[in-house]
């Protein structure tokens, strides 16, 4: 079984330096655990850190969270649907809004439950997913505050998600004003600007932050130290917090050309030639034991960097070691840098041993 490791030293180093960070400047951070998929374990041990903020976008897992330590304040990131509305007031202290009709839901089953349910109103600025649009704001705010049971913590917006736009200095003044316009209409003080994920962080170290954005919410920085506006990894983090194994499990000599009729693959591709490439080549190569169902080639890359990815199929993956210097056997490990999308898709995984050291 392939098996995915979670670096406890290095987590713990990229936890410290986040909250060295944050601290220094007076803002407040949650850790975003999604990518972790519920899995008890791994986020045993971000509590285990001292995180006493955890947000997802996954009634479930912040159940699981919840049951590992109640005192933890859980976030759910993403507007609710009507259909939970009862298992997000039982299990998110927060919540991610955009909709009245939905927040009023909300107030109903907290009043039913009778808990507080606070929530952040989410502004559209430009990446065009969940947000309002700001001209709105006022009246919005203005209709959230007749609500019971409905605490406003704060306005926030997300960016680079889906279109990819990044939260330039610019984009946080705006979300600034915002917040001075609430408070001058409605003679109230907003606990919460929640301005940025991961992404945002170069903008603190470069002091180009408004100090009025006071919140963020990180989850890439923490598990992979990524600078996403460079690529590179950010000065004084750590970079593979996880790492990915898969077990060989068979070698041979093989032509670099399939034969016979070709047509489409199980992923619905079909093999192309490279211009001028010779039918007579053939390569050695290892087959693993992982593939499509648990993860996807193009966000994992081999430690050893003279082995060559060719391709996988639902449950195998075909590597190429021709050119490498180990001497790989049948039971031999070869080990995998993964980026953010791949842990994802192997920490969903069933099939995949998730493993702490």
């Amino acid at each position: 079984m392939a098996f995915i490791k979670l670096d406890r030293k290095k987590l713990k180093h990229n936890y410290l330096y986040l909250q060295k960070l944050f601290q220094s400047r007076n803002i407040e951070w949650g850790v975003v655990s999604k990518i972790l998929c519920g899995n008890k374990l791994f986020i045993k041990e971000i509590i285990d850190l001292g995180v006493r903020e955890i947000h997802d976008s996954r009634i479930s897992n912040l159940k699981t969270i919840k049951e590992l330590c109640p005192e933890v304040q859980t976030v759910y990131i993403k507007p609710p649907a009507k259909r939970s509305i009862s298992k997000i007031v039982k299990y998110a202290d927060v919540s991610f809004n955009t909709e009245i009709d939905t927040i009023k839901m909300l107030s109903e089953e907290a009043v039913k439950q009778n808990v507080i349910h606070k929530i952040i109103i989410m502004i559209e600025m430009g990446d065009l997913r969940e947000g309002i649009i700001g001209e709105d704001l006022i009246y919005f705010y203005g209709e959230v505050t007749r609500l019971p049971n409905i605490e406003i913590r704060g306005i926030g917006t997300n960016l680079n998600c889906l279109s990819g736009v990044m939260p330039n200095q610019d984009k946080l003044i705006q979300l600034s004003l915002y917040k001075q316009l609430i408070e001058a209409k409605f003679n109230i003080s907003i606990p919460w600007v929640s301005g940025g994920t991961s992404v945002a962080i170069p903008l603190i170290l470069k002091n180009a932050r408004p100090m009025a954005v006071n919140h963020f919410r990180v989850g890439e920085a923490l598990f992979f130290g990524n600078d996403l506006f460079t690529g590179k990894i950010i000065e004084g983090m750590e970079s593979e917090v996880f790492k990915l194994y898969a077990e060989i499990i068979e070698i041979n000599e093989k032509p670099d050309v399939p034969s016979g009729e070709l047509g489409e693959n199980v992923a619905g591709n079909t093999f192309e030639m490279n211009e001028g490439q010779d039918l007579g080549t053939s390569s050695l190569r290892a087959i693993l034991d992982i593939g499509l169902l648990d993860m996807q080639p193009q966000y994992i890359e081999p430690e050893d960097e003279n082995i060559t990815l060719i391709d996988a199929s639902s449950d195998m993956l075909v590597v190429d070691i021709s050119n490498s210097n180990g001497d790989y056997k049948i039971g031999d490990l070869i080990s995998f840098r993964i980026r953010y999308m791949g842990a994802l898709y192997l920490l969903n995984s069933d099939y995949i041993e998730k493993i702490v050291v």
